[in-house]
């Protein structure tokens, strides 16, 4: 073979090699192409699920394809996050991420089948402080009354939750480790069930975000005890703040984003990117998030995987301290 040819062979070679490549680049270029997939790893009507629709819509209308919620509930978020991980890293499955099946698998890593690292971050939407609420009926008005009951009656306090793993779970484990108290705890597959047995009196309170309990509150169908952050809420400005009540080192807070497949196109996670933060600057959606209490953040993928990391070695930090117990 003369020269010419072996040049020849090395040219065709490379353009063989590269055209998946090229291929792959014009895909996400192009995306989206067909209707995406968001899965809510919850059920309808907690503000998991109003916040991934509120942006689902918008960014149908903008990029002209149908952004889907599909709400699969179940193991604080595991069941959903599961199938995130098992789809095509293309961009047409998206995991609307929050610290259940984001961070707090960590807890459930005996039955967990996917790591943090199987995730790609996309945008980090935003966080909303939790709050304690509980149906009217119930003995206690606020912070400090509800653990004055719960050491007046050790162990019968009992405490709902979106799932073993959920914020909400690690919340009230937290509360638990700042004051001391004994309750039981009574894991729902997601928050809007929990509300339901909250609210009927089955179960004596649950955390919860202004997002979920928004309706309920106005209705006058639950009462908030506390707000379990640093400074009071705007939407509640009536309700002290935990540090108020005399109970310190408790804040807790739910967080929403965006996360994909790891090995998704950072073409696609880009795009995705640019157009969820284009939607978090929208008025009407911007008055949305703020009447239901959210604090919006927006940024990089990168900040959002920074902030990731940083959740998890908080939490990391309480497994190895024994204030939250791994799950068999």
């Amino acid at each position: 073979m003369d020269m010419k040819q072996k040049m020849i062979a090395v040219l065709l070679g490379l353009t063989s090699l590269s055209a998946p490549t090229i291929a792959a680049q014009n895909a996400a270029t192009a995306y989206p192409a067909r209707p995406v997939r968001w899965i809510v790893p919850f059920p309808p009507g907690a503000s998991n699920d109003i916040t991934a629709r509120l942006y689902a819509q918008k960014m149908s209308e903008s990029l002209g394809q149908q952004f889907v919620v599909d709400n699969r509930p179940g193991a604080g978020g595991s069941i959903g996050a599961q199938l995130a991980v098992e789809a095509a890293p293309d961009g047409y499955t998206l995991l609307h991420a929050n610290p259940g099946p984001s961070v707090n698998n960590i807890v459930m890593r005996r039955k967990s089948k996917y790591r943090m690292g199987d995730f790609a971050p996309v945008m980090f939407i935003g966080y909303s402080p939790l709050i304690i609420v509980a149906s009217p009926k119930f003995v206690a008005s606020n912070g400090r009354e509800l653990v004055a009951y719960a050491r007046a009656n050790p162990g019968k306090l009992t405490w709902a939750s979106s799932g073993n793993g959920s914020s909400l779970h690690i919340g009230q484990a937290l509360f638990g480790a700042a004051t001391g108290i004994e309750f039981v705890h009574v894991p729902y597959k997601g928050t809007a069930p929990a509300l339901t047995d909250v609210i009927s009196g089955r179960v004596d309170v649950i955390y919860t975000t202004v997002v979920s309990g928004d309706a309920h509150i106005k209705a006058g169908r639950i009462k908030v005890l506390a707000v379990a952050a640093p400074q009071r809420q705007a939407v509640l400005p009536n309700v002290p703040t935990l540090q108020e009540e005399g109970i310190k080192n408790a804040e807790a807070t739910v967080w929403f984003g965006v996360q994909v497949p790891v090995k998704t196109s950072k073409t696609v996670i880009n795009k995705l990117n640019v157009e969820m933060n284009r939607v978090s600057q929208m008025p009407a959606v911007q008055a949305r998030l703020d009447q239901l209490g959210l604090v919006r953040t927006g940024g990089t993928p990168e900040t959002f995987g920074a902030f990731i990391k940083g959740e998890a070695d908080k939490l990391g930090m309480l497994i190895k301290a024994g204030r939250v117990d791994m799950m068999d």
